[in-house]
């Protein structure tokens, strides 16, 4: 009976060829039924150890992108070790030509999508771990920079793995490339615009010269604080709630103050002007005690109270304090200057108005002019 079957399937998948030909079959076949079983062993010996031992070893470390990536990948790489051995197997059977390589074709297939499988699941437990280190020292992450990837990553490896199936088949891969960079090529001089402030929205993303929630000062003056950071333009909003949206290159390409980093503490300088007739310590001495007495003021570092310079009609004081939110930093000043003029009042410090002394020489009498 098996050696009928035996024959029915030599008849259908082989051509028939001298005697002894179902005998060499049969073996062939125990032998790849033997490398096939033996690869789906191998991959279940392997699961187990990775899920046993595997965990134990990840337990270890400090991080758990080793637990995740072992999670991920494991399903993958048993699969693709029984894929293996199934198409090994496939090697050693005298099958017709043509229908060895449609089946040998479709598992080669299969073994490079699942190695794809692999990477961009190692990759994206690499990137997503990655990320979630930088949200927990930064606080506030661009929402675009893991998607952006993420899609890249996908391509790439989409790419790649259709360039291995091609050339696998014969196909000129050539031809396809070349089209290819010719296409992206005339793309790019066309949205030329477009991918500039793309780039430098990566740039900003990678850089981070500012984050989401930091203010900023910009190079015509105007400050505010940076509520989006996209592939394209920055949304900064400003100190009357209105939205500047600016685009990424003119961020990269001019000067940008972040007021908020490395540290958020700012600082707020007040002006003063006394009599000549006031005693400058005094006056300093007075400033320093309203910086104490006043909320929101920091200690650390102390405010300064410096006399800088003799004006015209008084003299010049400069008092600087520190804040620790920028957003306060009006506020404070507002009650800064408020204490101050208030405490001057009862301490009788004057604050002098511009005077101008004018003197007039009186000269000899002058003849007067007869024509």
């Amino acid at each position: 009976m098996l050696i009928d079957l035996l024959s029915l399937l030599q008849a259908m998948l082989i051509p028939t060829s001298a005697d002894g030909t179902a005998v060499v079959w049969a073996k062939r076949l125990l032998v790849a039924i033997i490398v096939f079983v033996l690869f789906w062993l191998l991959s279940q010996l392997l699961r187990h150890l990775l899920d046993t031992y595997g965990k134990k070893l990840t337990s270890f470390t400090k991080t758990d992108l080793d637990d995740r990536l072992l999670k991920r990948i494991t399903p993958s790489i048993t699969l693709l070790l029984s894929l293996l051995g199934g198409y090994l197997a496939l090697s050693t059977l005298p099958l017709h030509e043509r229908f060895f390589k449609l089946l040998s074709g479709g598992l080669f297939v299969a073994i490079v999508c699942i190695c794809s499988v692999i990477v961009y699941r190692g990759l994206d437990e690499l990137l997503g771990w990655y990320m979630d280190r930088l949200a927990e020292r930064d606080g506030v992450i661009s929402r675009q920079m893991m998607p952006v990837v993420r899609k890249l990553s996908s391509i790439f490896l989409i790419g790649t793995s259709l360039i291995v199936i091609l050339k696998k088949f014969n196909y000129d891969i050539l031809s396809l490339v070349t089209a290819l960079g010719i296409g992206s090529l005339a793309i790019g001089l066309a949205a030329k615009d477009t991918l500039a402030q793309m780039i430098s929205g990566f740039i900003l993303i990678i850089d981070r010269p500012f984050r989401i929630g930091d203010r900023i000062k910009l190079a015509d003056g105007q400050i505010g604080d940076v509520v989006d950071i996209g592939l394209r333009s920055t949304k900064i909003q400003g100190l009357d709630t209105t939205v500047m949206i600016i685009p990424n290159s003119d961020l990269c390409n001019s000067k940008v103050i972040n007021m908020v980093r490395p540290t958020a503490v700012i600082q707020g300088r007040i002006t003063i002007g006394v009599s000549y007739d006031s005693d400058v310590e005094k006056v300093k001495e007075l400033l320093l005690d309203i910086a104490r007495n006043t909320e929101e003021v920091l200690e650390d570092p102390a405010p300064l109270a410096l006399f800088t310079s003799f004006g015209d009609s008084a003299l010049n004081l400069l008092f600087l304090f520190w804040v620790a939110d920028p957003v306060r930093l009006g506020v404070v000043t507002d009650r800064l200057n408020c204490t101050i003029l208030r405490r001057f009042r009862e301490e009788n410090v004057q604050i002098p108005y511009p005077i101008r002394t004018v003197q007039l020489q009186q000269t000899e009498q002058m003849q007067p002019y007869m024509p």
